[in-house]
C-alpha cells in the first residue's frame, strides 16, 4: 500500500427492495480491539489516533458508495490489522447487487490501488471484506470476503467490541460495583429517506441532555502548480467551505439565527439554547461542523430549521458528498445523505425540527434552494420557511 492517505470505498447498485449498507473499521492487536475505542462506524466515525474517520455516503446514477479515510502513517505502533467491513440495514446482502470494495488514493485524483468484488452474497447481514495487515515493517491489503448472519452485533462482538442491550428489570437489584464499567457501543440508529423523512425524537427517548448535529462533507481541493522538486505538485487550494447555521423560533415568540456569519455562535444554558460549536473552514477537520441543542429546554423551543450555506470555495452543493448526523444523547443516532444536487444552490436545508404539544420530530428536509440575484442564502431560507426576519449584511 502506498505511504499516504486512502479512501476507501464502500459502493453498491441501489434501487427498489434493496437494503442500505454502512462501512466500518476495526484496528486490532493479536486478533481483537484494545477496547471498543477501536471501532469506527456511523455512530464513532473517528479513531482517536486521526488514523481512521468515517466520510458518509454518496449516491450517484444509482450507485451507492460509503467511504472511509484511512491515514496508515497514522496508526499506532501495537495495531497489526485495519479491519474493513459492511454491515446491511433492512435486508441482508443477498439483497445487495454489485457490493465491492475499491481503495483509491486522494493524493492521486482518487486513482484506484485495489479492488475487491464480492462474488456473491446469500442470507449474510455482514462482512469482512478486506484487510490492512503489516508485514516486514510496510502495509498491505488482503481481500477476505468473510460473512455473518447475525450482522454488525454478531460482527462486533467476534473482534471484542461489548455491544449495548435492551436493559431488562432484574428480580434482585444487584450492588452497585465499585468502579463503573464503560459504556457499551450503541449500534441502532434511523436513517431518514424520501419515503421516510420524519422520526420523533419523543418515542425514541431523545428529549433530555443535548442533540448533537454533525455536518461533514468532503474536502475538495483543487492543484495550484507544480513544485520543481522531482516533478511535486506545489500546494492544494483549501477546499469548499461551508457553514451550518440554525433558524430557531421560541415559544415567547423571539426568532433568530445560531451561525458563523456576524459571530452568532447563540447559547446552550439561555435563549436560545442552541450553540455552534466552531466553524470548520476546509471540511477537513474529522469532526466536520458541529451545532448543540440545549433539550432540557425543549419546552422554550417551537421549532428549528438546520441549514448549511456555501460561504466560499464551491459555486453548488454538486459533489461535495455532504452528511448529517444528528445524535441525541439519550436516544438513537438520526442520519441521512444529501442527494445528489442539479441545480446552482449556495444554501441547502437540512431538517426541521418541531415542538408540537411536547412531541419533538425531526423531518428531513434535504432541500436546495437557488437565491435570487443579489439576495443572501439566509434570506432565500428564511423566505422559503416563513420566518419572517430582517437582515443586514455581515462577515467572518
Amino acid at each position: 500500500m502506498p505511504t499516504a492517505a486512502l479512501r476507501v470505498e464502500l459502493g453498491w447498485r441501489t434501487g427498489p427492495g434493496v437494503p442500505d449498507a454502512d462501512a466500518s473499521a476495526l484496528l486490532l492487536v493479536r486478533g481483537k480491539v484494545r477496547s471498543d475505542a477501536d471501532f469506527v462506524f456511523y455512530n464513532q466515525p473517528a479513531h482517536s489516533s486521526g488514523a481512521i474517520r468515517h466520510e458518509g455516503k454518496r449516491n450517484t446514477g444509482g450507485r451507492v458508495a460509503d467511504t472511509l479515510l484511512v491515514d496508515l502513517t497514522r496508526v499506532e505502533p501495537e495495531v497489526e490489522t485495519v479491519v474493513l467491513a459492511a454491515s446491511a440495514d433492512g435486508g441482508t446482502f443477498g439483497q445487495v447487487p454489485g457490493l465491492y470494495i475499491e481503495l483509491r488514493d486522494p493524493a492521486r485524483g482518487d486513482t484506484p490501488v485495489a479492488r475487491f468484488d464480492n462474488p456473491g452474497a446469500g442470507t449474510e447481514t455482514a462482512f469482512v471484506l478486506g484487510e490492512f495487515y503489516r508485514r516486514q515493517g510496510a502495509w498491505k491489503f488482503r481481500a477476505v470476503g468473510q460473512g455473518y448472519s447475525s450482522g454488525l452485533e454478531g460482527l462486533a462482538r467476534d473482534y471484542g467490541i461489548t455491544v449495548d442491550e435492551p436493559q431488562h428489570a432484574a428480580p434482585d437489584p444487584a450492588p452497585a460495583p465499585v468502579t463503573a464499567p464503560p459504556a457499551p457501543v450503541r449500534l441502532t440508529k434511523v436513517t431518514l429517506t424520501k419515503a421516510a423523512p420524519s422520526v420523533s425524537l419523543t418515542k425514541q427517548g431523545g428529549t433530555s441532555g443535548v442533540l448533537r448535529v454533525n455536518l461533514n462533507w468532503r474536502a475538495r481541493k483543487r492543484f495550484s502548480g507544480w513544485s520543481g522538486k522531482a516533478g511535486r505538485p506545489a500546494a492544494m487550494d483549501a477546499g469548499p467551505d461551508l457553514d451550518l447555521c440554525a433558524l430557531y423560533e421560541l415559544t415567547d415568540g423571539s426568532k433568530g439565527v445560531v451561525q458563523a456569519l456576524g459571530n452568532a455562535f447563540g447559547a446552550l444554558h439561555r435563549p436560545p439554547y442552541i450553540h455552534l460549536d466552531g466553524d470548520d473552514r476546509t471540511g477537513a477537520a474529522a469532526t466536520g461542523e458541529n451545532l448543540t441543542v440545549n433539550l432540557d429546554h425543549k419546552e422554550a423551543l417551537r421549532r428549528v430549521l438546520v441549514f448549511v450555506t456555501i460561504y466560499e470555495g464551491a459555486g453548488s452543493f454538486a459533489g461535495l458528498n455532504a452528511t448529517v448526523t444528528l445524535q441525541p444523547q439519550h436516544g438513537a443516532p438520526v442520519d441521512f445523505s444529501l442527494d445528489e444536487c442539479t441545480v446552482p444552490s449556495t444554501v441547502c436545508a437540512l431538517a426541521l425540527i418541531t415542538n408540537t404539544g411536547g412531541d419533538l420530530v425531526v423531518r428531513r428536509e434535504a432541500r436546495y434552494l437557488v437565491p435570487e440575484r443579489g439576495v443572501s442564502p439566509q434570506r432565500t431560507v428564511d423566505h422559503a420557511y416563513g420566518w419572517g426576519m430582517n437582515w443586514t449584511p455581515g462577515r467572518k
